[in-house]
């Protein structure tokens, strides 16, 4: 098999895999960096030379991909916002909090502190699924009616 097919039939595969499996532009742009080294066999016959052309395009065109992907955003919570605990949150376990329309799993922001279910919370942070909450009682200033 030459090689100017095996690239062909190396960057198809690469390309079809982006969609199969998401990488963030990256099996594409190996994909088209392997497409484009297929028409440059035809006249480098040197194997090592192509494949050191694909990948000085490949990782040239992740570099210039990085551009177009949406940075990831912080999901952390910058505002405290309200919470209702479903259950009880035993002193540095979690339990339960109905945020946003949604139950979460919840931990105290105190370790040694409990906090009774039905009772209104602030969320203070986030750890990957667990939210970090404290009592509302803890957080009012001291003009706020109660």
């Amino acid at each position: 098999m030459s090689p100017t097919l095996l690239w062909l039939i190396a960057g198809f595969i690469l390309c079809v895999l982006e969609f199969v499996l998401p990488t963030a532009f990256v099996e594409l742009t190996m994909g088209i960096s392997a497409i484009i080294v297929a028409f440059l066999a035809m006249v480098i016959p040197s194997v090592g030379v192509q494949v050191a052309i694909w990948m000085g395009l490949s990782v040239g065109f992740n570099l210039l991909m990085r551009r177009f992907v949406p940075k990831r955003t912080d999901r952390s919570i910058e505002d405290s916002k309200e919470a209702q605990t479903l259950t009880e949150i035993l002193p540095g376990q979690t339990g339960r909090v109905l945020y946003e329309g949604n139950s979460w799993q919840a931990r105290c922001g105190d370790e040694e502190m409990a906090i009774a279910p039905h009772q209104r919370v602030y969320v203070i942070e986030r750890r990957g699924t667990t939210l970090i909450v404290m009592p509302e009682y803890l957080l009012r200033s001291g003009n706020d009616p109660i």
